[in-house]
């Protein structure tokens, strides 16, 4: 594990932009195409802005999500949205975007969310593994991806086969899909920048042991994948 201190919230984004910029053309340059899996929510959208500014080759980069709402796309709280918005614009609109799933069946079940996550596995199969990087979230309860504390789901999104499962978390809106424990560190790289004193404490706390209530700490104790966390 490796720490990057930035003084702002602002100084982050700008180098965490450039410094993905930089290893998904090393990518690029070594394999031919990047793949990138982000996180949604509000923290990335500064990154997502300065990331799509970065001079890449970007018909050759896909991007995927690390996790996404069970919610139709023009949902304010769709991650598929927000990246489409956000990062896929300029020139980084050249990039394939693969979204997860294309509709919401309703009612939203456990049968139903079984079968958006094995149709989000099908398309995601159509990248080659492993994938260079994700960009991972941790809120101040823990969680990473859709990886949330004491959710049903969780124990299979952490030690089940396949690399996407759902959650439902108990103190968050909406069902989740989420890339399993298994696929995040099946990943080249994975990198966490986290802003703000709460959530500082709670990887300090995370940092100290492994701990299923905790799940980022599950990605912080591993020796597989290299991962980068960005702090301001």
């Amino acid at each position: 594990m490796n720490e990057q201190i930035c003084n702002t919230p602002a100084e982050l984004a700008q180098r965490l932009a450039a410094w993905i910029g930089l290893r998904l053309h090393d990518a690029i340059r070594e394999r031919g195409h990047a793949v990138l899996a982000v996180s949604g929510g509000k923290s990335p959208l500064p990154l997502f802005e300065a990331l799509r500014a970065q001079p890449l080759d970007w018909s050759r980069v896909t991007i995927t999500l690390v996790d996404e709402r069970c919610v139709p796309h023009d949902h304010a709280d769709s991650n598929t949205a927000l990246v489409r918005t956000h990062l896929l614009q300029g020139p980084a609109a050249a990039a394939t975007f693969v979204p997860w799933f294309d509709s919401v069946p309703d009612p939203l079940d456990d049968k139903a969310l079984q079968a958006m996550a094995d149709s989000a596995i099908a398309r995601l199969a159509t990248q080659p593994w492993p994938w260079d990087m994700a960009v991972l979230g941790m809120g101040e309860d823990g969680h990473t991806a859709s990886l949330f504390p004491g959710a049903p789901g969780l124990s299979h999104a952490l030690h089940g086969n396949g690399p996407v499962a759902w959650t439902r978390p108990l103190d968050a809106p909406h069902a989740r899909l989420t890339l399993t424990l298994p696929a995040l560190l099946a990943t080249r790289e994975l990198v966490l920048p986290l802003i703000g004193p709460a959530k500082l404490r709670v990887y300090q706390q995370a940092r100290l042991s492994e701990d299923d209530t905790l799940p980022i700490s599950l990605v912080l104790h591993q020796h597989q994948t290299p991962v980068r966390v960005w702090l301001a």
